[in-house]
């Protein structure tokens, strides 16, 4: 007897139509990581701490308070700051597709889906600062994409995904051997 993967059927070739032509996966940047985060809450909560102590020595016991909320709003901001920098954005493009899926910093996902033959990349760029918003448009809609990113970012960007639709509408290349 044989055993039941002996005779499996051969493996097909790949659709040139699904291969991947670009995928990106956008993120909010933080220049602040958590060491930098641990060592900047030690520096205020030591600074805080020991002002706080000299006002209560003089005789300006409630600026003691006053020193420790400043300190805990410093230390929640940051926390807001780094929860929002869970939210991402995937773009990846087939022949045939154009996934775009926007995952918000509580994990909400939305999810669109476009024919990359009849979408258009649209730019506002101001002559000062460079690109400011970039915009997936098709069919009527049109949908903000790279709202996070820096002004040269969103032209590095702009580019290389200006290049993959234009790969996309040409089509599969096909090699005949």
């Amino acid at each position: 007897m044989t055993t039941g993967n002996a005779f499996a059927p051969a493996e097909s070739e790949p659709d040139p139509a699904d291969a991947e032509l670009f995928s990106a996966l956008l993120t909010p940047h933080r220049s602040l990581n958590r060491t930098g985060f641990l060592v900047l809450m030690s520096v205020v909560c030591v600074v805080s701490f020991v002002g706080g102590i000299a006002s209560a020595i003089m005789g300006a016991w409630p600026i003691l308070g006053f020193f420790g909320l400043d300190a805990l709003a410093i230390y929640w901001a940051f926390k807001v700051n780094f929860r929002r920098a869970r939210a991402y954005e995937e773009i990846s493009i087939t022949v045939s597709e154009l996934k775009l899926r926007r995952v918000s910093h509580r994990g909400h996902v939305l999810e669109w889906s476009f024919n990359p033959r009849w979408v258009r990349l649209d730019q506002v760029a101001h002559q000062e600062f460079g690109i400011e918003n970039l915009y997936l448009v098709s069919g009527g809609r049109s949908i903000g994409i790279g709202g996070f990113l820096s002004p040269d970012e969103k032209a590095s960007f702009a580019k290389a995904l200006l290049a993959a639709l234009q790969a996309a509408k040409r089509g599969p290349i096909l090699n005949p051997t």
